[in-house]
This record gives C-alpha cells, sequence and structure tokens, in this order.
C-alpha cells in the first residue's frame, strides 16, 4: 500500500493510509484530514535555513562563508562571494543558483548566510 503514492499519516507516520471520499483515513490511529491539507502542510515542512539560522526563500541574495571547491574542476567559489536570486530545491544540494564566473551551481545552506 505505500507505493500508491498516498501520504504518510501526519499523526503517527504509518504508510498504511487510504482514501476515503475526499479525505484520507490512517487505519492504525484513526486520523482523518482534508486532501487540501496535505498539500498546505507539504509546504509548511520545507523550510530552509541559512548557517545562521536565517529562513531562506526563493529570490534571495546570500553570501558564501567557506571556500567551496568545485567538484570535477579547479575553480573554488570564495568566501565572501555574493549569490543573487537563489531557488530552493529539495535534495542534499537546497539551494540552485548560478555564480558569476562559474555558471550553473547547486550549494548547501549551510555554507551560506542570508545578505
Amino acid at each position: 500500500m505505500s507505493d500508491s503514492g498516498l501520504p504518510q499519516c501526519p499523526k503517527c507516520g504509518s504508510a498504511f493510509t487510504y482514501e476515503d471520499g475526499g479525505m484520507y483515513v490512517c487505519p492504525e490511529c484513526a486520523h482523518e484530514w482534508g486532501k487540501d491539507a496535505v498539500a498546505e502542510s507539504a509546504e509548511e515542512q520545507r523550510v530552509v535555513k541559512d548557517a545562521n539560522g536565517t529562513v531562506l526563500n526563493d529570490g534571495d541574495t546570500v553570501t558564501v562563508i567557506k571556500d567551496l571547491k568545485v567538484k570535477g574542476s579547479s575553480l573554488v567559489v570564495k568566501v565572501g562571494t555574493k549569490v543573487k536570486n537563489i531557488r530552493l530545491v529539495e535534495g542534499d544540494h537546497d539551494i540552485d543558483c548560478r555564480i558569476d564566473g562559474i555558471g550553473a551551481m547547486q550549494l548547501k545552506s549551510e555554507f551560506v548566510k542570508k545578505a
């Protein structure tokens, strides 16, 4: 049942949820929630913070706080490099951006601070 694409129960985390009309139901804890609540909770859960704990948003400008080697090349992103107009993405590297002189890259939020 967990491969069916249905969300896990927000109360107990069970993967055995099922649909009942316009609601999702968890058979393990009997919790019921609406389909529109799932979309809202997914957006609420995704919070990306910088090295100082400041919440980042799409379009923010950030500054690199550590020299970062670019994998597969001899280039280095130096401390203090400003990155404008970031996009937040899912995954290990949660910032997608374009750096002048280097090009498109992905960064981890733990190596930047909001400018």
